[in-house]
């Protein structure tokens, strides 16, 4: 005989009284939402943030954070995976699910809470498998029997925490409402961020220049032509002069050809994009292939003033590598900037006292 399980948790999960949290971050993007989710209270009174020690881009990243005005209570080490190995706080702060680290360790572990933030567009198809109950395994990718059934035991770990009520998904993506009824109604909590933190910083100064193109990872990765992609930026510069700011996995020599290009000047990997660019205003604008940052971006930077377009990948610069679902998961992108766009309208419109939630 099966027993009913117990009715989740309903009180608020953001910290009200003294925990311990800690967190792994493998990414800038993670290490900002991070910052974000302790911000909004959904980490602990103190929060202890392990950031990977063989990323170079974490190194800019978390100087960059640093110089802002931190929040309460966060502590950073750069020991990273040694560290989250023997962690045991009782709030963990999850970026990347789809990590074997995460999956290896996920069964052993007995939190009190899981926070979920975001980790690009993984986050979408990690909410996505979660709902239609499948393993966590990250799209395009051929893995292993052994590998599958570590990916569903770390789904389930997540499915049975969320029926506790001991799941928070911290995200600033549109899920849509099917995608977060199907999370809430196996008890996920999802909360949107609004970057609170970040958009309550002093601005940097601005670029000079009209345009800015956050670059693209899709040609390192093989999914798309590189010399139409370079072609794209040369006609871009035509119109005025531009900025690139480099994605973290771009090549020297697809750097160097954009940096020959008349009009163009290729920024220094450093901070994330969505640090660097609070500068913008009125009368400049943010151009990219799809990714996750013209999303957040819009959040961010779409208030000021400054458009951020996200454009369709044209069909003929796929290569064999991009599948089918590979480039409708990244085409996607377009439709949830405009979502985005849309409840950031909204959210001027009515200022809500709710942000973050």
């Amino acid at each position: 005989m099966q027993h009913p399980r117990p009715a989740p948790r309903t009180t608020d999960p953001r910290a009200t009284s003294q925990r311990v949290a800690g967190a792994l971050v493998e990414s800038p993007l993670q290490l900002l939402c991070t910052v974000e989710a302790h911000a909004a209270g959904f980490g602990g009174t103190d929060t202890h943030v392990h950031v990977r020690d063989d990323v170079p881009a974490l190194g800019d990243a978390l100087s960059a954070v640093r110089e802002l005005t931190l929040p309460e209570g966060l502590t950073f080490d750069l020991a990273g995976r040694r560290s989250a190995l023997t962690a045991r706080e009782p709030v963990w702060l999850v970026g990347d699910a789809f990590s074997g680290l995460f999956q290896a360790t996920a069964p052993l572990r007995r939190p009190d809470r899981i926070v979920l933030v975001d980790d690009g567009l993984a986050t979408l198809e990690l909410c996505r498998l979660l709902v239609r109950r499948d393993p966590l395994v990250r799209i395009g990718s051929t893995v292993r029997a052994p590998r599958r059934r570590l990916g569903a035991v770390a789904a389930g770990r997540l499915r049975s925490l969320a029926a506790d009520g001991r799941v928070t998904i911290f995200t600033a993506l549109p899920l849509g409402p099917d995608l977060t009824t199907g999370l809430r109604a196996q008890g996920f909590d999802v909360r949107h961020n609004r970057f609170g933190w970040l958009t309550a910083q002093p601005a940097d100064a601005a670029l000079p220049e009209p345009t800015v193109v956050v670059g693209s990872a899709m040609a390192a990765d093989g999914l798309i032509d590189a010399d139409r992609y370079v072609d794209w930026i040369r006609s871009l510069a035509k119109e005025s002069a531009l900025r690139y700011l480099p994605h973290r996995r771009q090549t020297p020599e697809l750097l160097a050809a954009l940096a020959e290009i008349d009009g163009v000047t290729v920024d220094a990997p450093g901070a994330p994009v969505e640090i660097r660019l609070r500068g913008l205003r009125a009368g400049q604008r943010v151009v990219s292939l799809p990714s996750t940052s013209t999303i957040l971006l819009t959040t961010i930077i779409s208030p000021l003033g400054v458009p951020v377009t996200a454009l369709d990948v044209p069909a003929d610069w796929w290569t064999p590598r991009a599948s089918a679902d590979h480039r409708a998961h990244l085409t996607s992108v377009v439709e949830l900037a405009r979502q985005a766009r849309a409840a950031a309208e909204d959210a001027n419109e009515t200022d809500s006292p709710e942000a973050n939630e």
